[in-house]
């Protein structure tokens, strides 16, 4: 099996699009955008989430413990290419976000913020698993109209329908 055909296959499944944001103790955001997230499990609340091992960031959100993910909305394909985005840049200059719980920034517009802590992290690959248990749930966004980011086949994608269709 070739890597490329892997990818093109997996690529027809759509994924909901998050970013996992912390604060370092220096008070600097870190944030990356990550399409492997979930909920593990009710009792304990847990969820989960894959971020690539070739990550700058994620060693950075390892090291604070604490996390927030912003569920991003179907309006918001640059908050994640931004957060995406290789290199020294500063991913949050003029975003709009507000501390949680732990500090971690909760990004206005977001459709739900989780605040976590990390209690497990095991390699699959070339990304980690990591399991963090939920203290805080919140819808972000107020009222109806927003649907979700997805990621399909290579690009962003947003749910039609009369919710969402703008």
């Amino acid at each position: 099996m070739s890597l490329p055909r892997f990818r093109e296959v997996m690529g027809t499944f759509a994924t909901g699009v998050v970013v996992v944001a912390a604060v370092e103790p220096d008070g600097t955001p870190v944030g990356l955008t990550v399409q492997s997230f979930a909920s593990l499990s009710l009792r304990p609340p847990l969820v989960v989430f894959c971020p690539a091992r070739t990550s700058r960031t994620w060693p950075r959100i390892r090291r604070v413990g604490s996390f927030c993910v912003n569920v991003l909305a179907d309006d918001q394909a640059d908050v994640a290419t931004v957060m995406a985005a290789g290199g020294v840049v500063d991913r949050f200059e003029g975003l709009d976000w507000t501390p949680g719980r732990h500090g971690a920034p909760r990004l206005a517009g977001a459709l739900a913020h989780v605040e976590a802590t990390v209690v497990s992290v095991q390699a699959g690959g070339d990304h980690d698993v990591v399991v963090g248990r939920v203290h805080a749930v919140e819808h972000g966004r107020p009222g109806a109209g927003a649907g979700p980011l997805l990621y399909h086949q290579g690009r962003y994608a947003r749910i039609l329908g009369e919710e969402s269709a703008r």
